[in-house]
């Protein structure tokens, strides 16, 4: 029970009015996280797709790759055109919110030339097969970036949103409350006081 008095009703009132902007705040963050979200889904869904589309054309060709070269052919391929794949791993901030951002030191994709075979012993297939799922390694690490960067915005505006609601159900509520309880004290006392002082000067004005 905080005790009825001026310097507790201004400390009240700080108090509210600095829950208030803080509830302001809290809102302006979370439409920037929000924007975000959105803004980061869309590349995040079309990278999606675009790896739903390039497997599905890519065994089509492989399979047709399979039929001309044989597999004992593809397999030696593969083992000459495996190479290590960078990637770097960076911070970053929005709005105090650290998320991991990956992206790849080169793109997966290759110069035909550049795959440490001789083209003349492959067929069209193979060559369409290899670009597709060099293709889907770049938009894996995309999806990589993405999908850190959506689970921690998610995350984060859940939080927020249950942060701006305990402050604006629970906390701004209780103090308008105790200054509303205070304010009617203060009053009440002030009109007594009022009342007495002006009984006591008719009862000192009937005296003289």
């Amino acid at each position: 029970m905080i005790h009825p008095t001026r310097t507790n009703l201004l400390l009240l009132k700080e108090k509210s009015s600095s829950v208030s902007n803080s509830i302001g705040i809290l809102k302006s963050r979370r439409q920037a996280l929000i924007i975000e979200f959105l803004k980061t889904s869309t590349p995040y869904l079309e990278s999606r797709k675009s790896i739903r589309q390039l497997y599905g054309e890519g065994i089509v060709e492989l399979f047709f790759s399979l039929g001309h070269a044989g597999e004992s052919v593809i397999d030696s391929i593969g083992a000459v055109t495996a190479r290590e794949f960078g990637v770097e791993i960076t911070s970053r901030k929005l709005w105090g919110l650290e998320y991991k951002e990956i992206s790849p030191r080169e793109s997966a994709v290759r110069d035909i030339n550049a795959r440490n075979y001789d083209i003349r012993g492959t067929t069209a297939n193979l060559e369409e097969a290899t670009w597709r799922f060099e293709k889907i390694v770049d938009a894996i690490m995309d999806i990589a970036e993405y999908d850190n960067k959506l689970q921690r915005l998610s995350r984060e505006i859940i939080q927020t949103t249950r942060r701006v609601r305990v402050l604006e159900e629970r906390i701004l509520p209780k103090l308008k409350r105790q200054i509303k309880s205070i304010t009617q004290y203060l009053g009440e006392r002030e009109r007594e006081t009022y009342f007495r002082l002006k009984q006591f000067k008719e009862i000192k004005h009937a005296a003289n």
